[in-house]
């Protein structure tokens, strides 16, 4: 069975959109996008410096557009040829809503009008204190967990193959590079702008909170596994409300690949820009195909494993309409 995945903040480098301008009808996707979200997709995509895309505002728009751009070169028909080869799908934070346009549960320009504004808030939320968060390399998950409860940290992303993320202020941080949790190799700054999936984050929940009610949604075409618990969620309404939620809630990855695993998977494809996943399952779930879709020269690569794997679970909705 295969999995379709998406990366969250973090996984944005300088020009990673130019190769794929090269395909046709990229250039005015993206234009389009860009004045349907109000930022320009185009020129942060290819000419801004890593400072720029760091910005949470303008690098959760791009990831998710970047995700978009590389699925529906892959899946010509959208999410009725995703229904058709994909057993599950999942991203993680914000790869969320490119999981979700991926299925059919927001059309492509609302998925870029939520991920605009979920930027924003964010962004605005984080600038309310001085917070961050910070990887955490090795250790045993309950010690790493009980160590951050102690210097008042949250395990942010719980991402499984040894790796935690901790977020909470710069000094709870500064507390825990002098302090790390035994048996943990290295404690990893990240370059994001805050907190997120913490407390931190709750005025950010409220602003979308008031925005998605109004969001067209349809019901996920394959099995849509949330960040909350990695439960498979088959409804469209529950999918968004989890994802504004998740905003100040962490995200478990762990639990992600654990339901992945269960649904019988084989083959795992990361849509652009590829690798963080990837690069986790290969850890994590040690005999699974992988494959990152960083530029347009991994598309055949990844029909080939399309055309070896591709097969729906069996208690997707895709498995059931037959």
């Amino acid at each position: 069975m295969l999995v379709l995945v998406a990366p969250g903040q973090g996984a944005q480098k300088p020009g990673f959109l130019t190769p794929w301008l090269d395909l046709p009808g990229v250039t005015e996707r993206l234009r389009w996008w860009s004045a349907v979200s109000g930022l320009d997709l185009v020129h942060y995509g290819t000419e801004a410096d890593e400072e720029e895309i760091r910005d949470t505002a303008v690098a959760q728009p791009l990831l998710v557009a970047a995700g978009l751009v590389s699925a529906q070169a892959l899946f010509a028909d959208g999410p009725h040829r995703v229904r058709d080869v994909v057993g599950a799908a999942a991203g993680h934070s914000v790869g969320e809503i490119t999981a979700a346009a991926a299925t059919g549960v927001l059309g492509h320009e609302a998925a870029m009008v939520l991920v605009r504004h979920r930027g924003l808030a964010m962004a605005e939320a984080a600038g309310r204190a001085e917070t961050g968060m910070a990887a955490i390399l090795g250790g045993e998950q309950e010690t790493v967990v009980a160590h951050l409860d102690k210097l008042g940290l949250t395990p942010a992303n719980v991402n499984g193959a040894g790796q935690i993320v901790a977020a909470g202020t710069a000094a709870q941080l500064a507390a825990l590079a002098e302090d790390k949790p035994e048996g943990v190799r290295r404690v990893v700054p990240l370059k994001v702008a805050g907190a997120f999936h913490t407390d931190h984050m709750a005025p950010a929940v409220a602003t979308l909170e008031s925005l998605v009610a109004g969001v067209p949604i349809a019901d996920p075409g394959t099995a849509y596994v949330s960040n909350r618990d990695g439960e498979v969620v088959a409804s469209g309404a529950e999918v968004i409300q989890r994802m504004v939620a998740q905003v100040s809630n962490p995200v478990r990855w762990d639990l992600c690949m654990e339901t992945f695993q269960k649904l019988g998977v084989t083959a795992m494809i990361e849509v652009a820009p590829g690798g963080t996943l990837t690069g986790i399952a290969k850890r994590a779930l040690p005999g699974v195909a992988t494959l990152a879709l960083k530029t347009p020269d991994d598309l055949d690569a990844a029909r080939s494993l399309i055309a070896e794997h591709a097969a729906p679970a069996a208690d997707t909705p895709a498995a059931k309409a037959e």
